[in-house]
């Protein structure tokens, strides 16, 4: 109960007038289409769906191939220097001509520690004869990773889209800095610019909240 009263409010407030989610209501109201036709009129919202659709989904396809590969590739292939900590790339967005795009969002986070460790961890028991048994077969390095280890590791690679994504749908302080733009704001922040308000109108903004929440649902 502790755990679904949240969502259970947050869908109630949304059906609510700010007034009536300001003085506490828990039960559902009539105002639903109202605060929707508010959200509409004043916010972005297919935009900013449509950002964070995009952003999150490109990001959770290369981070999954970068890290894929990183992780096969730091436990399987071995050499002195695999274990050495490289040193962090900063990026000059603005002088890159990056700002306000898909790859001002994406770039720093394709490549995660989290994701390589958690590939790395999980190669580990992949077995290491049937590589040694497949080239003696002829089989490519290439080959072996994409009919022999992706398949194998198929759990993996779902449990980590489904954390990629989450992380990108609802990261909100990397895209505050590189989205200068409305029209390249995400969810999160279309939330933030509803809160931000002088007069903040709850059931407009619960309304946000819920459709921010259903993909990650």
């Amino acid at each position: 109960f502790i755990s679904v009263f949240p969502l259970l409010w947050m869908i109630s407030a949304a059906t609510n007038t700010s007034l009536d989610v300001a003085r506490g209501k828990i039960m559902f109201g009539t105002y639903a289409m109202q605060n929707f036709k508010n959200l509409i009129a004043s916010q972005n919202l297919a935009g900013a769906m449509g950002n964070s659709f995009l952003y999150a989904i490109v990001q959770t396809v290369i981070s999954m191939f970068v890290c894929y590969l990183a992780g096969f590739g730091f436990e399987l292939y071995h050499d002195k220097n695999k274990d050495r900590l490289f040193s962090i790339l900063l990026l000059a967005m603005s002088r890159a001509g990056l700002l306000n795009s898909v790859w001002a969002f994406i770039l720093p986070s394709i490549s995660t520690p989290f994701l390589i460790m958690m590939f790395r961890q999980n190669s580990r028991n992949f077995p290491n004869d049937l590589m040694q048994a497949a080239r003696i077969d002829g089989l490519s390095e290439t080959g072996i990773f994409f009919r022999m280890y992706v398949p194998i590791m198929k759990s993996t690679y779902a449990a980590a889209a489904v954390i990629t994504f989450m992380n990108a749908w609802n990261a909100y302080l990397w895209p505050k800095v590189v989205m200068t733009d409305n029209r390249a704001q995400t969810m999160p922040m279309l939330i933030a610019n509803i809160a931000a308000g002088y007069s903040i109108d709850y059931g407009m903004l619960m309304m946000g909240v819920l459709f921010c929440s259903i993909p990650t649902m």
